[in-house]
């Protein structure tokens, strides 16, 4: 196990989702308030952001506990898995007909997260 690139990891989600959290949703949201969807699709939009940004804290924290506590280190493999899984399909769908996302932190943040907590075993 090495200590630093689970707190790498951790800190790259960490970072990441109080960057998402905060500063993206202001600005994804002030769009999406802006737009002529329906109400419901506006709420959804809303929470499929901040299950992301969830999704980011467990990450985290997970790499977090595991690089303090060796006996957890069984519980990386997940964040491993979803996260390795995640940027595949984010970069996936930007070479398709989302060419925007390629852009977007997500897909690294996804990524980077995954080679230092493989890293970190």
């Amino acid at each position: 196990m090495n200590f630093w690139f689970l707190i790498s990891g951790a800190a790259l989600s960490l970072v990441g989702m109080m960057f998402h959290g905060i500063v993206g949703q202001q600005k994804y949201m002030g769009a999406i308030r802006a737009s002529d969807l329906p109400v419901r699709s506006k709420s959804l939009s809303l929470l499929s952001w901040h299950i992301f940004t969830i999704f980011l804290f467990v990450s985290g924290a997970t790499l977090l506990m595991a690089a303090f506590n060796s006996e957890s280190i069984l519980a990386v493999f997940p964040i491993i898995g979803v996260n390795f899984l995640g940027a595949i399909l984010f970069f996936s769908l930007s070479f398709g007909n989302h060419r925007d996302l390629i852009f977007l932190p997500g897909g690294y943040l996804m990524g980077g997260t995954a080679v230092l907590a493989w890293l970190g075993i």
